[in-house]
């Protein structure tokens, strides 16, 4: 079975990430949201796995750049809208395997996730 990662491929934690998985011989596939796309189709397969609060990347220059009253008035709709127009809001990376998903990266998790 192999896993797919979500991301974007200039991102320190995807990089490390993706080291984890090789160090590890998890096989995976690479899907670079600003070169493979991000559309409503994929967001929707996102959210079936993770909550639209924890794929937002509050530590992202994306959402920083965000008003104030857009970040006030956040909602499911308006972050689907948001996640679509700027790919970078979402959390890194975003992991499906095996039907399950992993968002972020620490080795703990990833052990646990990966029954590594």
């Amino acid at each position: 079975m192999t896993a797919i990662m979500y991301g974007i491929p200039n991102c320190d934690t995807i990089k490390k990430a993706q080291k984890w998985l090789k160090e590890n011989n998890i096989p995976f596939t690479f899907h670079d949201y600003r070169k493979d796309g991000l559309d409503e189709s994929l967001l929707e397969k996102l959210l079936a796995h993770s909550s639209w609060e924890t794929l937002l990347n509050k530590r992202s220059t994306s959402y920083r750049a965000l008003t104030d009253n857009q970040k006030q008035t956040l909602n499911e709709d308006n972050a689907k809208a948001l996640f679509i127009e700027s790919p970078t809001l979402i959390k890194r990376p975003v992991i499906i395997y095996k039907e399950s998903a992993i968002v972020g990266f620490n080795i703990k998790n990833y052990q646990t996730f990966f029954a590594v």
